[in-house]
């Protein structure tokens, strides 16, 4: 069992983003995003609270979601993943948008990396139970502030504001783990691991370095975020149910021919020659371990690998 610090992070936003959202409640999963890509957000853990505040002089939260994860990516990239839930109408406004944060407007050939917070389960509030700023929120923070939700000077206005975001009163002990597997405290949106559809696609991508697990491809648009197990056999969307590959690669994953075992290495179906007379290139690859993330937490769990080998691969 891990003991985390409860934390929730206020994010600052301007108001063209969180009003677009919030006339398109259908969107449940945003791209809370940033116009410089340099520095990794670690401040949160996935299912974490993640609030909206926006600028002064309006000054209220808006709304709020739970933290999936974060990764860095081209412009393109974002738009390509999240469309509309990056908060503007179209790629071009996007483009525009980041320009003026940036003070330089982004070139025609240009496509700059941006930081990207994914936040699942977003609502905005109606303008009657937005918020005032939390407790130590000071004018200049342009960014946001992370709030350790222990402190008893902000425990009471954290465990009012997420009544308002999960629409009820929900018994929450922050001096308890946050994070337990599962529903936590009894409400699916706070599963720790949890991520996004979208934002599942962009940390594996992220994480794998744009680049196949097994073909060793690096060409992004025929690049696809794989689960080991997939969601319609109880599989979530979480980055060690993932796996980058090329698309004809994913398939052949998907359907048994290609396997992962708990080494990492790869493993090739005798069916798929005997089928098809074909496969030489996985053939010559067996047995080597396939290419992974850089850290250990965001490669494969070794249990999803086992099930895919049981349950999918042919092994006769």
């Amino acid at each position: 069992m891990h003991n985390y610090v409860v934390r929730a992070y206020v994010g600052v936003t301007d108001a063209g983003w969180y009003r677009f959202l919030s006339a398109r409640p259908e969107l449940q999963e945003v791209n809370f995003w940033q116009p410089s890509g340099g520095r990794e957000f670690r401040v949160l853990g996935p299912g974490e609270p993640f609030f909206f505040k926006s600028h002064y002089p309006h000054n209220r939260v808006v709304g709020g979601g739970f933290f999936s994860s974060s990764a860095r990516l081209t412009v393109s990239e974002a738009w390509e993943l999240f469309g509309q839930a990056n908060g503007v109408e179209n790629i071009e406004q996007m483009r525009a948008r980041i320009g003026q944060y940036r003070r330089t407007a982004i070139g025609a050939g240009e496509d700059p990396v941006i930081g990207c917070l994914f936040v699942r389960d977003v609502r905005f509030f109606v303008e009657d139970a937005t918020a005032a700023p939390p407790p130590g929120f000071a004018r200049n923070i342009v960014q946001g502030k992370s709030y350790d939700l222990a402190e008893q000077s902000v425990a009471p206005y954290f465990r009012e504001l997420l009544h308002v975001l999960l629409g009820g009163a929900v018994e929450i002990d922050f001096s308890e783990p946050w994070h337990r597997p599962g529903p936590v405290f009894g409400d699916p949106r706070l599963a720790p691991y949890r991520l996004g559809q979208r934002s599942f696609q962009a940390v594996v991508l992220n994480a794998y370095h744009r680049r196949c697990a097994i073909s060793g491809t690096h060409i992004p648009p025929v690049l696809q975020a794989a689960h080991i197990r997939p969601v319609t056999s109880g599989g979530e969307h979480r980055l060690d149910n993932g796996l980058l590959l090329r698309s004809d690669v994913h398939i052949l994953f998907d359907r048994g021919y290609v396997g992962v075992d708990p080494g990492y290495r790869l493993v090739v179906s005798p069916r798929l020659r005997e089928e098809f007379g074909n496969g030489e290139q996985f053939y010559a690859q067996a047995g080597q371990v396939i290419d992974l993330p850089d850290r250990r937490a965001e490669r494969p769990q070794r249990d999803f690998l086992e099930w895919h080998l049981d349950e999918v691969f042919k092994a006769s």
